[in-house]
């Protein structure tokens, strides 16, 4: 297969930061998910599901699964908790997902095959060793997992020690994703998130010695109380680790939608400008170590298999973030989880209270979701080949659609052309289809979110999304 050089990326600054950092959706899916509508039915589900099956019969599936449960509530966390020390309402819930497992898969019977495992949280590690066994052995039940799939865990470097690194990849798990956010003790102590960098330090040599295909480290910037030198410290001595990729996450204060984030004063976060400072340093850094840019804020080793499919430009992304795997369905189980397949997004509720009632009472535990329009379809795919191989392919839209770039996305063009913004970012032209440029790639949201029909035609009500740096 061809590859492709990664593209020399422009000095990042401040203040070219400055000029393109607005608030905007992260399009991990396209609609996105503040798009989805509670008519959505367990009936439309069951359609989804008979669909895909019917469609795609034999193709693989992605899976994840949502364990909610933490400890405690770190103060910038932005994910669908519970906080639990109960062993028994951990317990209970892994009964309630069994059901819910079986009761999706019965409209499955020709889609077994799973490529993609994830597990998210909440804290994963929460769970014993044990129950997190007999949770494989339920999905080894129910699928049949790829010799090569990625299976993924996040965990909580608190919550781990090497022996049950060990054992993790005893049970099948092959990639580890550890939240760090900061090696800093000031901002750890702020956010409720105290753990010593050596324990880090100590995982990673465990996850190498236990033969991890992959090992994630996690990164927030924006933090309180940090500052360009603690940071700095923080990203060398991830630097030194050598992790096969890093994710650097803007934290997105929104306490008008996570009001335990109002515990944060605004004197104790860094600045606009302070924060982009962050980001910037921190980026080149891990460039300047020897890590490629996958989009916006994510870093791998040019070994490692996301910088290889991105430069063979086979990368995807879905509600997982980026991935190697060419895995269109994603079915999805526990609370708050979200999955795509069957032309259809569709979302549990949130509510662990509520989860619970709707297993117990024999049913599924949809709240909302969204049937995929025509349109909805064009533009998913556009805004898909946008993030993750910076162009729109005039003759790829046509083998696809029947048609090419002018006739679906001719309003675009010319917004693109006429904003003295966006010009920079991307080239469009009606013969070849629309490039981004290496400026642009930093930038690849405000890109495409042009081809947004949502954006353009009903703007959120009130604050809803995150800046995007």
């Amino acid at each position: 297969m061809m590859t492709t050089a990664p593209a020399a990326l422009p000095e990042l600054t401040p203040e070219l930061l400055n000029a393109y950092d607005r608030p905007g959706p992260r399009y991990t899916s396209y609609p996105t998910a503040d798009r989805f509508g509670d008519g959505f039915s367990e009936a439309d589900y069951v359609a989804a599901l008979a669909r895909a099956n019917a469609q795609r019969p034999g193709e693989a599936l992605s899976v994840y699964t949502h364990l909610p449960f933490c400890e405690a509530l770190c103060t910038y966390c932005g994910c669908n908790v519970t906080v639990s020390r109960s062993a028994q309402t951990r317990a209970r819930y892994l009964a309630r997902l069994a059901e819910e497992i079986a009761r999706v898969v019965r409209h499955l019977p020709d889609r077994r095959l799973v490529s993609q495992l994830h597990l998210g949280g909440g804290t994963p590690n929460a769970y014993a060793d044990d129950e997190l066994a007999a949770l494989f052995d339920l999905f080894r039940e129910h699928f049949e997992l790829a010799p090569d799939a990625e299976v993924a865990i996040e965990a909580d470097p608190r919550h781990a020690t090497p022996e049950r690194l060990a054992r993790w990849r005893e049970i099948g798990i092959n990639r580890l994703s550890m939240g760090v956010q900061d090696f800093d003790p000031a901002v750890q102590e702020r956010v409720g998130r105290v753990c010593p960098p050596e324990r880090v330090e100590e995982l990673v040599a465990a996850a190498r010695a236990a033969r991890y295909d992959s090992v994630n480290l996690d990164l927030i910037y924006g933090l309180p109380r940090q500052t360009a030198a603690s940071f700095a410290r923080t990203v060398a001595r991830v630097i030194g680790l050598r992790p096969d990729r890093v994710a650097l996450y803007s934290f997105a204060w929104v306490p008008w939608a996570k009001p335990h984030q109002a515990a944060f004063e605004a004197s104790e976060m860094p600045d606009r400008d302070a924060k982009l400072a962050l980001f910037c340093d921190a980026r080149k850094a891990f460039l300047d170590a020897g890590y490629e840019a996958i989009g916006m804020d994510h870093f791998a080793l040019p070994s490692d298999e996301l910088a290889v499919a991105q430069r063979e430009g086979r990368l995807r992304r879905n509600f997982q973030g980026y991935t190697a795997m060419r895995v269109r369905d994603v079915v999805a189980f526990g609370v708050s989880a979200i999955g795509d397949i069957g032309g259809a997004y569709i979302q549990n509720t949130r509510s662990l209270h509520a989860y619970n009632k709707a297993i117990d009472g024999g049913g599924l535990a949809t709240a909302r979701g969204l049937r995929l329009s025509d349109d909805d379809e064009v533009r998913r795919y556009a805004i898909h080949e946008l993030m993750c191989r910076f162009r729109l392919d005039d003759a790829a839209l046509r083998r696809r659609f029947g048609a090419g770039v002018a006739d679906l996305f001719g309003p675009e063009l010319a917004t693109l052309a006429a904003s003295e913004d966006l010009a920079p970012l991307a080239e469009a032209t009606a013969a070849d289809g629309v490039r981004v440029s290496p400026l642009g790639q930093l930038f690849v949201r405000n890109v495409a979110a042009v081809f947004d029909r949502y954006l353009q035609t009903k703007a959120p009500e009130g604050p809803l999304y995150s800046r995007m740096v």
